[in-house]
């Protein structure tokens, strides 16, 4: 699927496999949020928050899980560094890489929010720049964010790749409500 491009209202993309690794453990402890941070050259975000800088994404998820979005090529030696520097502590992290697709939405800001509002049970209105939500498209299990004006980003587990996609391309495609 990677590559796979559709232009509607908004252009909806499947974007090339990136690395993710999923962090589990308390993060309001200093010596795991400390970790984090170093590991991703990003400041740990306040809850549903998510830190941005180029290709690198830090999302909070829960209390106690964080996401780490970075590329595919400094993978190996973040998630090495990261299990020896929290090995002695009550924390976890994991390459799901593999487990999950990012997809991308691109447009006038009316429009994605709009796409989005058709699927997913958010109030997009006071939806912000550098929050992040975990919800569903339609039935699917995602997580989203708006990296930056006109930019939503939108991850899913890689089996349901596909539908997610062609759910954002027909609600992009539909005819706009407003």
């Amino acid at each position: 699927m990677h590559g796979l491009t559709v232009e509607g209202s908004v252009r909806v993309e499947d974007l090339a496999p990136r690395g993710m690794i999923t962090l589990r453990g308390d993060l309001s402890d200093a010596t795991v949020s400390d970790a984090l941070a170093r590991a991703a050259g990003l400041a740990v975000p306040d809850r549903r928050g998510i830190a941005v800088e180029g290709e690198k994404r830090l999302a909070w998820m829960s209390p106690d899980e964080a996401l780490l979005i970075l590329p595919r090529a400094r993978l190996a030696a973040t998630l090495a560094g990261l299990t020896e520097t929290l090995a002695s502590s009550h924390a976890l992290a994991a390459d799901m890489s593999d487990a999950r697709a990012l997809l991308r939405l691109t447009g006038e800001d009316a429009a994605l929010r709009e796409v989005l509002a058709r699927l997913a049970p958010v109030d997009m209105a006071t939806f912000a720049t550098g929050e992040i939500r975990r919800t569903r498209l339609a039935q699917v299990a995602c997580a989203f964010w708006m990296p930056a004006p006109g930019t939503v980003e939108v991850i899913c587990f890689r089996s349901v790749a596909r539908y997610a996609f062609d759910l954002l391309a027909q609600a992009a495609a539909s005819p706009r409500i407003s």
